[in-house]
């Protein structure tokens, strides 16, 4: 259980998909005959009732390039290059779900091997999702890239446009029976599990940051209730937020996914980085950065909401910040205020304590351990005066008496509390926790590696860099 079965879960989930999305994608390829009539065909997959002299329902002339025009494209190539690299550290080098996996390795190499078959992997999605939707499009140009909102509601339940149906739908027509079950199961096994791992730190986040503040001495079965409630009521939010998802950037998931990353992710991801390589940054400086980012992204993401994107051919009236400025351009300026902010408040304030960054920054990660305090400080009995003493012995009969109710009382309880109590992760231990020793302290981690394998791990870092480049240059 716990974050063992997690993990384990996940990477026969990873190898089941890479299997079913290998497969499909080669399905794909073989209808459309290969990449080049891929690029054949895909300008002229257009559906057949479209808006007459205007260019709804057109792809688009630089479908094949990354680099894009940086002032009237859908993707600016400052913003690509830019703009989307903050979101991204913050993902990976923030995100609980990413740390939480790290922190679980071995050792630091194995960190390390695990981000980089990460970044292997991370290449694939490209002729894995990207092309066969485009793809899809070919194949299904009147489902997949229909231009009429009345016709895409029927199709999709989506009048701004049914692109998100194009991996779906390749997989339901060109898969056999067998392996189309198998890819649904698995597409919808992942789905539940970054919600549940989601909803799990989130709610961790919830009753120990918060909850806990405002009652420091709840008991576990209060926090492990509250815990419960709020994803529930996370479940419910998310139902609720669906018809906000679809009306939003045009109907495509994957644009709305990356603007709310825009809004609200640069100044964590601007905290941590200055955090890490300036030994100045302190609790203040971070603190101001985050709220004076976070409030500059909130209202982004609420004059979104309000200006929804106009659907095509109509006229746009967004204010300027929202029509002109592109969310990644956006992401771009909210990361240089973040930054700002955490510069002057830090300067402007009391430097942290050397023992505070000692072993946290990338300038001090080789200090040496703290010395552990060797004198022996007086034990609890020794600091409580007679008095005192007296009171606790007098009363320890009755606060065991007590403990022998409870026990008792929690023993003959019926089965519809046991299984409440199951239900909320509540099972009884008290005879276990008594008896079971205290773990032994585990040793500190360490930042050595073997020569050898820190020279295989550069050398495959430098490969994925060399892969990512190439790529960059030949979609450019």
């Amino acid at each position: 259980g716990g974050l063992a079965a997690v993990i384990y879960t996940d990477a026969l989930q990873t190898l089941i998909m890479l299997i079913g999305a290998v497969s499909l994608m080669v399905f794909s390829f073989i209808e459309v005959g290969g990449l080049e009539g891929l690029q054949a065909k895909y300008f002229y997959a257009i559906p057949s009732i479209r808006k007459e002299n205007s260019s709804c329902g057109l792809p688009r002339e630089d479908a094949f390039h990354i680099f894009r025009d940086p002032v009237n494209s859908d993707l600016p190539w400052p913003g690509v290059l830019v703009g989307m690299t903050i979101p991204s550290l913050w993902y990976w080098c923030t995100d609980q779900v990413i740390v939480q996996r790290s922190l679980a390795a071995k050792n630091l190499s194995h960190a390390k091997g695990g981000s980089l078959m990460t970044s292997y992997l991370k290449i694939l999605p490209l002729f894995m999702m990207v092309m066969p939707g485009m793809i899809s499009r070919v194949l299904f140009p009147d489902l997949v890239a229909c231009a009429d909102p009345e016709i895409c509601q029927k199709i999709c339940g989506n009048p701004s446009g049914c692109s998100d149906i194009a991996y779906p739908k390749l997989v339901l027509e060109l898969l056999p029976v067998g392996l189309r079950g198998l890819m649904m199961s698995v597409m919808i096994a992942a789905l539940m599990s970054s919600l549940t791992s989601i909803f799990n730190s989130a709610s961790t986040i919830f009753t120990m940051d918060l909850w806990k503040h405002f009652r420091p001495r709840c008991s576990e079965w209060e926090l492990m209730i509250v815990g419960r409630v709020f994803v529930l009521l996370l479940t419910v939010v998310s139902i609720l937020w669906i018809p906000l998802v679809q009306a939003g950037q045009g109907g495509q998931l994957f644009i709305y996914i990356q603007s709310i990353s825009s809004y609200l992710q640069p100044p964590v991801a601007m905290v941590f980085i200055l955090g890490c390589f300036w030994k100045r940054a302190n609790e203040k400086g971070a603190f101001w950065g985050l709220v004076v980012g976070l409030l500059l992204g909130v209202v982004r993401l609420v004059l979104d909401f309000i200006y929804p994107e106009p659907q095509c051919g109509e006229p746009d009236g967004r204010p300027g910040v929202v029509k002109y400025m592109h969310y990644l351009y956006f992401s771009m300026v909210l990361a240089a205020i973040s930054t700002l902010t955490v510069l002057v408040v830090s300067v402007a304030t009391e430097p942290p304590a050397p023992e505070m960054i000692s072993r946290l920054t990338w300038f001090t990660r080789g200090d040496p351990p703290p010395k552990q305090e060797l004198a022996a400080s007086p034990g609890p009995a020794a600091a409580k005066d007679p008095a005192a003493l007296q009171l606790e012995l007098s009363t320890a009969p009755e606060n065991s008496s007590d403990d022998n109710k409870c026990k008792w009382s929690c023993s003959g309880s019926s089965k519809l509390l046991s299984t409440f109590l199951w239900l909320c992760g509540m099972e009884r231990r008290q005879e276990s926790t008594e008896s079971a020793p205290k773990p032994e302290p585990l040793p500190v981690a360490s930042l050595e590696e073997k020569p050898l394998v820190k020279h295989v791990l550069n050398i495959n870092l430098l490969l994925c860099v060399c892969a990512g480049v190439f790529l960059w240059a030949y979609f450019a």
